[in-house]
């Protein structure tokens, strides 16, 4: 980021993830506000999804889900909530993924933006 070019703010960042979400752009979402250095947690113990760090190992974690979803029954994000440098939406998801059959997560996800870039993604479900 340029000197002169002043960081979104953590509301800018919810609102346009938002716009994203809803369409399901998720790596662009990534592209977009993910942090070279960015974390990726999923509960302790999770069946489905672990820890990832790194832009490009967070987005490994992403594919490699999105390459198994055999069918995607429901989707959908609700509006952010935004308190300081952080926000979170619930996400509704009831897909059908290779190796797992039919999985229905509702999720708390929240996110950590540091000078306009997602420096953590951390899920509760």
């Amino acid at each position: 980021m340029t000197a002169n070019k002043t960081a979104m703010t953590t509301q800018k960042v919810a609102a346009r993830f938002r716009a994203l979400a809803q369409q399901e752009k998720w790596f662009e979402i990534q592209d977009e506000f993910f942090a070279d250095h960015v974390r990726s947690m999923d509960p302790e113990n999770s069946p489905y999804f672990g820890y990832a760090e790194g832009k490009s190992t967070v987005r490994k974690k992403g594919e490699d889900l999105v390459k198994r979803i055999e069918v995607a029954h429901r989707l959908y994000t609700t509006e952010p909530i935004v308190s300081g440098n952080h926000f979170t939406v619930g996400r509704e998801t009831d897909i059908t993924v290779q190796g797992l059959g039919r999985i229905q997560i509702n999720q708390i996800m929240l996110y950590e933006v540091k000078d306009g870039q997602i420096v953590l993604e951390q899920f509760f479900y």
